[in-house]
């Protein structure tokens, strides 16, 4: 008696890929998100690029909005960690780091062109905001002491989002032709300010 042949089935294969599937779905949203803005990319097209079907990406995470979220916590994923270790360096950490940022560097980019070209649509802008908060304004405020700490730290990330305006997208000739030693002191002290606050600049005064 011929032996019955058991259909092909896909479905083992997808269990032991199914991590490296989300991960390449999760990259191709990442810089297409980064490059296109959220309303100018559909799940069609990423799908295309990470080798995929819409359906399954769909599948993995719901809807593009789900995508989005995902995406935008894979981007920062890791970066809080300027927040951890001694937080008398805080300044010289952040003004070293923003110095340093090469225009090169595409993961960089990505994060910030996914928060320049995405923040137009409101649903986006609030994901962005929520992961932010989540991400950096929450841990950098826990650090700051004395009054107005949440805006101290708001205002501490939008420094360094408009010197990546700056640098990234409008190419101020002044920054690129600085001395990157005298750019990396004079940040040091303006985060240095905004992370003392107010009481500790008045212990100073006669």
């Amino acid at each position: 008696m011929k032996e019955k042949q058991k259909p092909p089935s896909d479905q083992p294969k997808r269990l032991r890929n199914a991590a490296a599937t989300r991960e390449a779905i999760l990259q191709s949203a990442l810089a297409a998100f980064s490059r296109h803005g959220y309303d100018g990319i559909g799940v069609r097209e990423i799908a295309q690029t990470a080798g995929v079907t819409a359906v399954l990406v769909n599948r993995y995470f719901g809807s593009k909005e789900e995508l989005f979220a995902a995406a935008v916590e894979t981007a920062f994923a890791g970066r809080a960690s300027f927040f951890e270790g001694d937080s008398s360096l805080l300044a010289q950490r952040l003004s070293a780091d923003v110095v340093t940022r090469r225009e090169k560097d595409a993961e960089r980019i990505n994060v910030f062109f996914l928060l320049l070209r995405s923040a137009p649509n409101p649903r986006a802008a609030e994901i962005l905001r929520d992961s932010i908060a989540r991400h950096f304004e929450r841990p950098l405020k826990a650090l700051l002491r004395g009054p107005r700490a949440r805006e101290r730290a708001a205002m501490i990330l939008a420094v360094i989002a408009g010197l990546s305006l700056f640098r990234q997208v409008i190419g101020s000739k002044a920054l690129a032709d600085a001395n990157a030693a005298s750019l990396c002191g004079d940040l040091k002290s303006v985060f240095q300010r905004l992370i003392d606050g107010a009481e500790k600049r008045n212990q100073h005064r006669p």
